[in-house]
């Protein structure tokens, strides 16, 4: 069913009572950065009401000729009950409305080393049949290679604090695109630059793996963040629609997909070095609007390759983005206490589950070992005769594009730790091995470090000074990817433990 009623929707809206607390200001739009926004000079936000949209007069004339929808059939389209809509918009004219989005500008390599330019043109960011269209470009010229691509947001226009926020959209499917609704502030200088301002990653999938959606939030400083994902376990988010949201409230955001909610957070800070922290929830306390681009290769993604092929392939479709809130919220919400769910060491003190692959375990969940294959990397894992058994066939173009990982280490700040492993491979090659930390940027508690290996079974033994804020969530990597080498990898008794 075509989902196409919205000036109903917002009559009704309209005839309800929504005030709401916010900081926003009145600045001219500013151009956004995913990762390192530029700097604004616009002054600290007042308190202010939130405003209701106003129905056009060809609003008014299009609810006359259709039958409305009710607030119950939304509800039973997915959004929950107690929320009206407050604006949206379903891509029905020729062209998009510059009166609620902004094209925004920029160079190719402005951040996360992406490839495309921004540029403010229909030709990269245009509605066509009911939909928004954003579709990068390849160019060749002279020998040199070029990208274009789209980036619209609402800042300014349409900037919300609390809500629940949604899209219908179909991603690109092609190595290195990177499609993306997400949420920044209104004034990025409220609570300082990213990512002490906060953001919402609402929906970002892999154009190679489109099967998967990660949502994520950024915050803090130092810079800290929480993902969850969610596959699909039939059928892939290219070659369907598919509708993503968040449900923020005062204290709490939860991601959701088809109804579904996969993922949620309610633990977050911001504050600046050498500063006590902001009051919680901040960042989250803040208008933030909504931006839709698609980028094309960088630090995530990685690089197009001979497979990528920028036709109607590559283009992000949206059906519509619409906006909800409810009638108030209570803003009065404390921090949640963080208790760490330190993992507790096995009886020769080690942190490793199943270190010496003596159970054949689910490598595809979340449960101790997980083997994970990005940006063109393909191979398999098998667990055996107590070792396991990586085998490659594409080393893929990020050393972690075939990857063995076990999450939940418990690393504790002033410890000192001691991570070791037996492995060969069947042709002389290299892999990495670290301990990292997914929810705090990625940093590493032990750094990529390259063993050699050879064709016998060798020792490899490591110490290293645990310096960072205590984690219940580092994680043991091997990455075998980008390195020169498919050849098979045998790894057994793995170990993460306490130096004495």
């Amino acid at each position: 069913m075509k989902r196409k009623n919205l000036a109903a929707l917002l009559g009704l809206a309209c005839a309800m009572s929504v005030t709401l607390a916010g900081c926003g200001n009145t600045a001219a739009p500013a151009n956004t950065p995913k990762e390192e926004p530029a700097a604004s000079e616009a002054a600290a936000p007042e308190t202010e009401e939130v405003k209701e949209e106003p129905v056009t007069e060809a609003a008014a004339e299009e609810t006359e000729t259709e039958e409305p929808e009710t607030e119950t059939e939304e509800t039973e389209a997915g959004i929950p009950e107690g929320y009206h809509l407050v604006w949206g918009d379903e891509f029905d004219g020729t062209e998009l409305n510059e009166d609620d989005w902004n094209y925004e500008v920029h160079e190719a390599g402005w951040v996360n080393n992406e490839l495309q330019e921004y540029i403010a043109s229909p030709d990269y960011a245009y509605v066509k049949d009911g939909e928004l269209v954003i579709q990068p470009v390849k160019t060749e010229e002279n020998g040199k290679v070029s990208y274009a691509s789209g980036r619209v947001n609402t800042q300014n226009k349409h900037d919300y604090k609390y809500g629940w926020f949604e899209a219908r959209l179909r991603v690109p499917e092609g190595k290195g695109f990177l499609p993306a609704f997400w949420m920044m502030p209104q004034d990025e200088e409220f609570y300082g630059q990213w990512p002490k301002c906060g953001e919402i990653d609402i929906m970002e999938v892999l154009g190679d793996t489109t099967n998967t959606l990660y949502g994520s939030l950024h915050y803090g400083e130092p810079h800290e963040q929480k993902q969850g994902s969610f596959n699909l376990a039939d059928g892939d988010f290219a070659s369907e629609y598919h509708t993503f949201a968040v449900e923020w409230e005062p204290g709490h955001i939860g991601w959701y997909v088809d109804g579904e909610q996969y993922f949620e957070a309610d633990n977050w800070f911001t504050k600046v070095d050498g500063e006590e922290e902001k009051p919680y929830p901040a960042p989250f306390n803040q208008p933030f609007h909504v931006i839709l681009n698609v980028a094309v290769g960088g630090d995530w993604p990685g690089d197009p390759d001979d497979t990528t092929v920028f036709d109607e392939r590559a283009a992000m479709k949206v059906d519509y983005v619409r906006i909800y809130q409810k009638d108030s919220y209570d803003e009065n919400v404390e921090k949640p206490v963080e208790v760490l769910d330190m993992r507790e060491a096995d009886e020769t003190g080690n942190f490793v589950y199943n270190s010496d692959f003596s159970e054949d375990e689910d490598l595809t969940d979340d449960e101790n070992w997980k083997f994970l294959l990005f940006n063109g990397g393909e191979g398999s894992a098998e667990i055996k005769d107590g070792e396991i058994v990586i085998t490659s066939t594409k080393e893929g173009s990020e050393e972690y594009s075939v990857q063995l990982v076990q999450p939940k280490m418990p690393m504790e700040e002033g410890k000192t730790y001691k991570f070791s492993f037996e492995a060969y491979a069947d042709e002389d090659r290299e892999m990495k091995a670290a301990v990292t930390a997914p929810n705090a940027n990625w940093i590493r508690y032990f750094p990529d470090t390259a063993v050699k290996l050879g064709s016998d079974w060798q020792t490899y033994e490591f110490t290293f000074d645990m310096k960072d804020k205590t984690d219940d969530s580092g994680r043991v990597e091997f990455n075998m990817g980008a390195q020169g080498s498919t050849a098979t990898i045998h790894i057994r008794n793995v170990r993460l433990e306490i130096a004495a």
